[in-house]
């Protein structure tokens, strides 16, 4: 995806008149603008509108299709498609971030000087070293690697331009040239240095696996070899694909601290947090990195904490993820760059899983009800503030079973259940029982076990954030004691119905805090959620 910044410069009245204006007039009608692209847009919209409507609308008078859509007001997405544009606060004047995601395939025609024609997709995060090996593949050799030299509108390509700058403004076919080569190769020099890259350990004791130590081993050789990070378009903070020592596959994820949404360095220009609060409510700018791998701590695996078993897949599959720290030119530098330590960056690194895509690209309707109820599980206990079907990628086992992959994790463990967003609860998948399987593994859970792992690890996890954990937790394990074992009901119970009206959970938190007492411990506070959170459940399931 890719976020423009709001304009500075004030907006002429009359181009509220102008061909790009997507006008509706109505006696609670207010006029907005839309930043996209460069451009800002006047549009009218009803304060009764809802956010999937709005979509539409954009759809109608842009072209933008909705499920590309992603809409930011205030360093806040808007994310609930049924509430209104009022309940977000959206008034006259306010502008809006139009946020899209692009298609990652692109539709190549390839033409050589001998008049061979063929067609290739294409990842557009890829470049074109990596295309010049799909097309010696693709022509069975008809010219080597080394021997060819790619044109674009005349314009000879150099072998790390992404593809995606071929073709910024769409998705449209890219036509290309292949020639051989006529230069003289001399012989190669040696290459210097010039980047830092190794793991963040806080605890000495913590001993990191050794495919998460593989996974960083082929990121560096990358990085060795001069394979630059590639910047992904989509998403709302810096995400960067780390390739393999050939230059041709994606080992890793690189997502630094300073380049989160509202963080300084963001690249697509989502900034300036007045209150140091992230996108989500109840989160803090600067904290997804952690928050990233302590989904993957978490995810233990059926067998028990991943410390304890040494297996790399937990149950609900989120891939493998470590603190690293990284200098290297190829990433976000608004102030420019030097080889200096001030210039090192620090986040999360996830391995790079195969996929066929997101959930957003085929919808749910085909997905293993047993995968859905996984993920279900994991974003309950984790109270996930960001679960959509795009952050879910789809891949396949070697039976050609379906898999689905949880990512994107940095808005998990939030302070608060106000923004706590379960795409699935919609699904039909939610509304089928858990396995005796699953619920034997929601039994096995230790909300104080996980805290404790995390503080292991070193992530000195706030109070707030932890008491997170430990309600949801909590929530789950008795509810599938009272039978309510379905993702949905569980799943309604932590996720508002609208922007302004309180979920349940958020209810039971509220009336434990009114019975407060003055110097009462944490566990005593946790004691009064567990009474109060067993009276809701009776009333909800009697």
């Amino acid at each position: 995806m890719s976020v423009v910044d709001v304009a500075l410069s004030p907006v002429r009245r009359e181009a509220v008149h102008s061909s790009g204006y997507c006008y509706n007039q109505a006696g609670d009608s207010i006029l907005i603008y839309l930043s996209v692209s460069g451009s800002v847009i006047p549009m009218r919209v009803l304060k009764s509108d809802s956010i999937a409507s709005v979509k539409l609308r954009i759809q109608t008078c842009k072209g933008f299709v909705v499920k590309k859509q992603r809409l930011v007001f205030k360093g806040r997405e808007l994310a609930r498609n049924d509430s209104l544009v009022k309940d977000y606060g959206l008034k006259g004047g306010n502008f809006l971030h139009l946020v899209l995601k692009l298609s990652n395939l692109l539709l190549i025609t390839v033409r050589t000087s001998c008049g061979k024609e063929f067609e290739l997709h294409v990842d557009r995060f890829r470049n074109v070293g990596y295309l010049k090996q799909r097309i010696v593949k693709q022509g069975k050799g008809f010219v080597d690697v080394d021997e060819q030299e790619i044109f674009c509108n005349g314009e000879k390509l150099d072998d790390q331009k992404l593809i995606d700058d071929l073709c910024k403004d769409s998705d449209a076919v890219i036509h290309l040239m292949v020639q051989k080569s006529a230069k003289v190769r001399a012989k190669p020099v040696e290459p210097v240095r010039d980047f830092w890259f190794e793991p963040v350990i806080l605890n000495p004791k913590v001993k990191l696996p050794c495919f998460m130590w593989d996974m960083m081993h082929s990121t560096f050789d990358g990085l060795d070899l001069g394979n630059q990070p590639i910047r992904s378009p989509e998403g709302t903070g810096g995400v960067y694909f780390m390739q393999d020592k050939l230059g041709v596959d994606y080992v890793s994820i690189f997502k630094p601290i300073d380049e989160e949404p509202m963080a300084n360095n963001n690249p697509h220009g989502v900034h300036g947090s007045s209150n140091g609060e992230g996108l989500k409510k109840g989160t803090r700018v600067g904290g997804g990195a952690v928050r990233e791998v302590a989904a993957y701590i978490l995810d233990h695996p059926k067998s028990g904490p991943r410390s304890l078993s040494g297996e790399m897949s937990g149950f609900a599959g989120v891939p493998p993820t470590c603190m690293v720290q990284c200098l290297h030119k190829g990433f976000n530098h608004p102030n420019g760059y030097k080889c200096a330590p001030e210039n090192v960056k620090v986040g999360s690194l996830q391995m790079y899983m195969k996929n066929a895509g997101s959930g957003e690209d085929v919808g749910p309707g085909g997905f293993p009800v047993e995968e859905v109820h996984k993920i279900s599980v994991l974003d309950i206990r984790m109270a996930n503030s960001d679960r959509h079907a795009g952050n879910i990628l789809i891949g396949k086992r070697e039976n050609d079973q379906t898999v689905l992959i949880p990512i994107d994790h940095g808005y998990c463990l939030p302070e608060n259940f106000q923004d706590c967003t379960f795409d699935w609860v919609y699904w039909p998948q939610s509304r089928q029982p858990y396995s005796q399987e699953t619920i034997d593994y929601i039994k096995s859970l230790d909300a104080e076990q996980d805290v404790a792992l995390l503080r292991f690890y070193g992530w000195d996890v706030p109070v707030e954030c932890a008491r997170t954990l430990c309600i949801s937790t909590m929530l789950l394990k008795k509810a599938v004691e009272r039978g309510l074992t379905t993702p949905f009901a569980i799943g309604s119970i932590m996720c508002r119905e609208t922007v302004n009206k309180e979920s349940v959970i958020e209810q039971i938190v509220d009336e434990a805090q009114d019975l407060l007492l003055p110097g009462m411990s944490e566990a005593a506070f946790m004691e009064t959620v567990s009474q109060v959170m067993d009276s809701w459940l009776d009333k909800l399931t009697n």
